[in-house]
């Protein structure tokens, strides 16, 4: 059978791909069987990847120029972005649905061409990856982090550069429509069509040599290619719409998420300042209840320490007492009083101290427990401030472009995007067509006579065009 094979960027939805919501296009009776190859968190694979380039970098910076969080600086830059996706698909909705036997090829070919990827691609870090089967065709989702290490030139030696990793891969890139992002894509969806070829698939290419047809079929088979482009094209705008509308939505799931996490921030704020305040009143009272021990602790101390003189507060003895009985009936009963007052007030005072010195350090934990909470509280406003300007942005480019539609009207706008999408492809098959092929000796001499024969069609439209403007 012979097949399309699509290769495209990505819009890089994450919660899309792992279905954190469920879009319009999905069948939800089908996202089981979608297989989930790679799933990082992209925070935690950009401080494996880059954190020790980082601490290498900032040594001897002054500290206003020292890099102190990597993943902000990119996600904040305009230079780099933090990841990039390609999506692979083979064949359409008419040939290679989810649930036929074809899908299924489709599904095994891709399978199989994945497992490979991170081997084939090493300075791509592939941090999520999915295999879709809930859509009208299965299709491949690659998210990566592309980085190249021993840097020598300005910045860090480790760092996000798509240019470089592709380089590093072998891509050079040419002019802007052969860049190293399109010569690696191609490349890929010629390693995909090597594994489909395995399986009985045989690459469609669209705009390849065919032997000379009349008018009449030409013109036919032509019209025939025209459609079939504009529907492959048709295919990357609806997944690119797709994955627009499925952005839209993950955002304003994040904006309900942040004012769920708001309101509770808030909740557990006022907790933690009824606990802080609770516990700064405990604390107020335990020290006035030992304020006003304090007396009695001094009026023990001093008792203690007049002990050596005990002779001073002793009962006189009696006329003719013997000291035997002075010491029983007298002496031993005071001291015994003496003792039993000294270690009831000691004992109390060691069990109010422990008691102070405990809500003391509840009350700091609780003090630290608000301190976290303000924090957290201060984070998630300024997450929910740029997800804010995000979505106005997104709403911005809406607007726009239905302004556009309204005041061009639906054709005149499909008409020039239609226009210039045939535009890129005359550029293309011009390209393709200037480049000589690297076949056997047959296919150069055939590519030669084309060449030839459209130079010589080229002049005579020149020589017919200035023969007109001499009349």
């Amino acid at each position: 059978m012979r097949r399309t094979i699509s290769g495209m960027i990505g819009a890089g939805s994450l919660a899309h791909n792992r279905r954190d919501f469920v879009a319009e296009n999905v069948d939800p009776d089908r996202v089981h069987l979608n297989i989930c190859y790679q799933n990082e968190n992209l925070k935690e694979v950009y401080k494996e990847l880059f954190d020790d380039s980082v601490e290498r970098y900032n040594v001897g910076k002054r500290k206003d120029r020292q890099i102190t969080n990597y993943y902000e600086k990119i996600r904040q830059g305009k230079q780099e972005k933090l990841f990039h996706e390609v999506i692979f698909q083979i064949g359409n909705r008419e040939d290679m649905a989810v649930g036929t036997t074809e899908g299924d090829l489709a599904v095994k070919v891709l399978d199989e061409y994945v497992k490979n990827f991170q081997q084939r691609n090493p300075t791509l870090h592939v941090f999520s990856c999915y295999l879709h089967q809930d859509e009208a065709t299965p299709h491949l989702h690659i998210d990566f982090v592309p980085y190249v290490t021993g840097w020598k030139g300005k910045g860090m030696d480790t760092r996000v550069s798509l240019k470089q990793a592709l380089k590093s891969l072998g891509f050079q890139g040419g002019n802007k429509h052969d860049t190293e992002l399109n010569q690696w894509i191609n490349h890929e969806k010629e390693v995909l069509a090597e594994v489909a070829r395995q399986h009985g698939i045989e690459w469609e290419q669209k705009g390849t040599h065919e032997e000379h047809l009349d008018v009449y079929n030409f013109k036919k088979k032509e019209r025939k290619k025209e459609v079939q482009t504009l529907e492959q094209e048709k295919e990357y705008l609806t997944a690119e719409n797709e994955g627009l509308i499925a952005q839209i939505a993950e955002v304003r799931a994040d904006i309900q998420l942040l004012k769920d996490d708001e309101e509770q921030a808030v909740k557990d704020k006022e907790e933690a300042e009824k606990r802080a305040e609770k516990a700064e009143k405990d604390l107020h009272s335990l020290e006035e209840r030992r304020e006003r021990l304090q007396p009695v602790m001094d009026n023990v101390s001093k008792e203690i320490k007049e002990y050596g003189t005990v002779k001073a507060i002793l009962p006189e003895a009696g006329t003719l007492e013997r000291a035997t009985t002075y010491r029983d009936k007298k002496i031993k009963p005071l001291f015994t009083q003496m003792k039993n007052k000294i270690a009831a007030m000691a004992a109390q005072v060691k069990e109010l101290t422990k008691e102070v010195e405990k809500w003391k350090h509840k009350y700091q934990e609780t003090k630290q427990a608000y301190n976290r909470v303000q924090r957290q509280l201060d984070t998630v406003c300024e997450e929910k401030q740029q997800l804010s300007e995000e979505k106005q942005q997104l709403q911005g480019v809406s607007d726009r472009y239905e302004r556009v539609v309204r005041v061009l009207g639906e054709n005149i706008v499909e008409n020039a995007v239609q226009q210039d999408i045939q535009e890129q492809k005359a550029l293309e098959e011009k390209r393709q067509m200037e480049q000589m092929p690297k076949g056997s000796i047959h296919e150069r001499l055939a590519w030669g006579a084309r060449k030839s024969e459209m130079e010589n069609q080229q002049r005579k439209k020149n020589k017919t065009k200035n023969r007109g403007m001499e009349r």
